[in-house]
């Protein structure tokens, strides 16, 4: 695929910080994920957000970040390739100007109360009624580093003047220090006809103070694991020109910043254990705009609830399934097969909890325990602590389980596809299933026997209900794995096998696995003619677009 081919959702930077990175060939799959329109998910979710994450440059060839917000229903999603706007833009906004007059754009909506994000870039245009955004790409994100919060709607008075300088003052620095929360734009101005011309909006987040201040006009922003696309840092690589903005979430401040960055790539440098990498910002220019959005946010920490170990079970040799129970004998939050339970872990020699997101592997329904069946990544901090130091009655605390990947029919046939430890949250579906007027079929994916996790569980539930039906591949097989019986055929599973199983064209598909392999049976499903809309997906692993779901 060459360079100039319009199809290929990478440029050069993006391409080359992969490749500096050491992710494999991520276009290879990345297709699979990045699309040129909204999914009517995507269209749904925008269309019921109270703000819009914008990034974009000044008439000065600055760029800025800012947060659009407007009275309920302001975003809509008339078709899969725009978005309008019914909202009015201040003055002060450092984008009021470029937004007006039609301009690239990168965007960002996230729902802070359910952790979930999408992003997408395209073309901002004035409207009769509005603005409107032309949808250039579109694809979504994991809820990693996201802290939860409620939000509220207040009055909109008439705001603070808006204050500019060239440094952060005494009062900014605090402000920073204190941020658990930040978003940063960047742009990449190629060919106009290329995908992966315009701008990003994305999302950042850590502990209290995660952005280092290293004086009044220099930043040090820790790079975490996530999704290996590289957006921000490729474009950073082609033009150093970025933009930051905080929210005060008491008081709807937004703090903007534009500047130079460059990126470090030594992770020793990183004043954080859990960086790769660091971006180093120079501050060019500071707006401090008081009371800038009609919206406050309230951290949900009363939501956490304190979690004891009380059981664990070695299912093979890289996954543990770990059993919680509420430390104060209260019923748990219930849970929809599929959804994930963010926790939060004490690393030794670190100050801070690390906060991950497991899919809950349990039978729903049971308010008595939690069960997370979390592979083990020689370098994930956290699933190594699960696996190595966590005892019995050993206490994590965890947040209520979030996601959207639930099973989205009460009648239709499922076909649940799965690889490695991607299977957790189909067991839970499994389950939920189990018993129900519907065929459901159980496809798995393994290297063989001994690394398929939950398996006998899986085949108790397929004994009892004539309704569940099972389809196994193991890639490599051991001597003592029996064709027919332990499994149905050798390989790597495919969209051949699904189709193969005539499950109708009613099915609806749930996939979990590695990015690749998703992509593979999703193109390979589409190709057979199964609408877009009836394949639903969760990646997991440190080498998908959602980031290190299970790692």
């Amino acid at each position: 695929m060459s360079k100039m081919d319009p199809t290929m959702p990478f440029h050069d930077g993006e391409l080359q910080a992969q490749a500096r990175a050491g992710v494999g060939d991520v276009a290879q799959w990345a297709g699979g994920f990045i699309r040129d329109h909204l999914p009517e998910q995507h269209r749904s979710f925008h269309s019921a957000l109270p703000f819009l994450v914008i990034s974009g440059g000044d008439a000065d060839g600055r760029t800025w970040v800012t947060l659009l917000d407007g009275p309920d229903g302001f975003i809509t999603a008339p078709d899969p390739r725009q978005i309008t706007l019914n909202t009015t833009l201040d003055p002060a906004d450092p984008l009021a100007a470029a937004l007006t007059a039609g301009t690239d754009i990168g965007a960002l909506g996230i729902d802070l109360a359910t952790r979930r994000r999408n992003r997408f870039s395209g073309h901002m245009a004035r409207t009769a009624t509005g603005l409107a955004i032309a949808i250039r790409q579109s694809f979504g994100n994991c809820p990693q580093y996201i802290h939860a919060r409620a939000w509220a709607r207040v009055p909109r008075g008439t705001p603070r003047p808006a204050t500019h300088g060239t440094a952060l003052s005494p009062a900014q620095i605090a402000r920073i220090r204190a941020a658990d929360t930040m978003f940063i734009g960047s742009g990449h101005p190629g060919d106009a006809q290329a995908a992966s011309t315009g701008y990003d909006a994305s999302h950042r987040g850590g502990a209290p103070g995660f952005v280092h201040v290293a004086s009044p006009t220099r930043l040090q922003i820790p790079d975490y694991a996530g999704n290996n696309f590289f957006n921000t840092i490729g474009n950073i690589l082609c033009n150093p020109r970025i933009g930051l903005v905080f929210v005060d979430f008491d008081t709807g401040g937004l703090l903007h910043l534009s500047g130079r960055a460059r990126i470090d790539w030594d992770p020793r440098n990183a004043k954080d254990p859990d960086a790769w990498r660091a971006i180093d910002v120079e501050i060019d220019a500071v707006i401090d705009r008081p009371g800038a959005v009609g919206l406050r946010w309230a951290r949900q920490d009363h939501l956490t609830r304190r979690l004891r170990l009380a059981g664990r079970r070695i299912e093979t040799d890289e996954i543990t399934s770990f059993v919680f129970e509420p430390l104060d004998g209260r019923p748990l939050a219930p849970f929809k097969a599929g959804q994930h339970l963010p926790v939060e872990v004490q690393i030794p020699s670190q100050s801070t909890p690390a906060k991950r997101s497991y899919s809950l592997s349990g039978a729903p329904g049971d308010t008595g325990q939690y069960r997370l069946s979390v592979k083990r990544e020689a370098k994930g901090q956290v699933s190594r602590l699960l696996h190595d130091r966590l005892q019995l009655g050993d206490v994590i605390d965890a947040h209520p389980p979030a996601g959207d990947f639930v099973i989205p029919c009460s009648h239709c046939p499922l076909v649940l596809v799965s690889a490695g430890v991607g299977l957790t949250p189909m067991v839970s579906m499994l389950h939920a299933t189990a018993g129900q007027d519907r065929p459901v079929w159980f496809v798995h994916g393994a290297r063989n026997g001994r690394a398929h996790a939950l398996r006998a569980e899986v085949d108790h539930l397929l004994a009892r209900h004539d309704t569940l039906q099972r389809y196994r591949v193991y890639s490599r097989p051991d001597a003592s794995d029996i064709l027919g019986t332990d499994y149905d055929a050798p390989g790597r599973l495919t969209a051949d096998h699904l189709r193969a199983l005539e499950a109708g064209p009613e099915a609806h598909y749930m996939l979990c696995g590695p990015a690749g392999f998703l992509a593979d049976i999703r193109s390979g499903l589409e190709a057979a003619g199964v609408p877009a809309a009836q394949i639903h997906f969760e990646t997991f692993g440190p080498h998908g677009p959602s980031g290190a779901r299970h790692g």
